[in-house]
């Protein structure tokens, strides 16, 4: 019976160590971190529309391509009149539904791009860690594609409203009282580093903020 005793005697030992070493890793995590996974890669979205109505002509942007602001992705011939469709900034050309020789519309978008140099990471943060937020804080960046590559970041903004606010179907319920739930609140964290990687608009992401 001794040389069991002194087996349980150590896995007991095991477990309490386990559990504290466990209690200091969360200890140190929350209090040097604010993490979240409710992050995604953002970018500004660049429609690209004809400016009048007509027929669409010579058409030669497809998705992947990349063009610099003002250059000509197409013409509209219009009552005689070819109007040229121009991409207003840098990008890349992420989903197109151009047809050539089709008729258009107006400001009907044709194609949309993203400048892949200039993303962004959109987190949600709940309400109750905002107070611990600053602008400038370092960002540690895991894109859930790419889990074992770590990108630098920066918090740029933090948001001035809960992403719920602008919610279409708002929480309410048959009393009018708010439904009592922690909110989000977006802040976007610029990101360097990143280029070659491969990311795009819309990845899952994991941030984790240094206090």
């Amino acid at each position: 019976m001794y040389p069991r005793a002194i087996l349980v005697n150590l896995l007991v030992i095991i477990i309490i160590l386990a559990g504290v070493a466990a209690a200091a890793y969360y200890y140190y995590q929350t209090a040097n971190y604010i993490k979240t996974d409710n992050a995604q890669v953002s970018g500004q979205q660049i429609s690209i529309a004809p400016p009048v109505a007509g027929k669409l002509v010579d058409w030669k942007a497809n998705v992947g391509d990349s063009f610099n602001a003002g250059d000509t992705l197409g013409s509209v011939v219009s009552g005689g009149t070819r109007t040229s469709i121009t991409i207003p900034t840098n990008g890349t050309i992420v989903q197109e539904t151009a047809v050539n020789n089709s008729i258009v519309g107006a400001g009907t978008p044709v194609a949309r791009a993203y400048d892949m140099r200039n993303l962004w990471i959109t987190a949600n943060m709940e309400e109750t860690l905002i107070r611990d937020l600053q602008v400038g804080q370092s960002v540690d960046v895991y894109i859930d594609a790419f889990p074992d590559t770590v990108i630098s970041g920066k918090v740029n903004r933090i948001g001035l409203a809960t992403a719920g606010t602008f919610s279409l179907l708002p929480s309410s319920n048959t009393t009018a009282n708010y439904t009592k739930v922690t909110q989000v609140i977006p802040v976007e964290i610029t990101i360097q580093g990143y280029e070659g990687l491969g990311i795009v608009p819309g990845m899952s992401a994991t941030v984790q903020v240094h206090k």
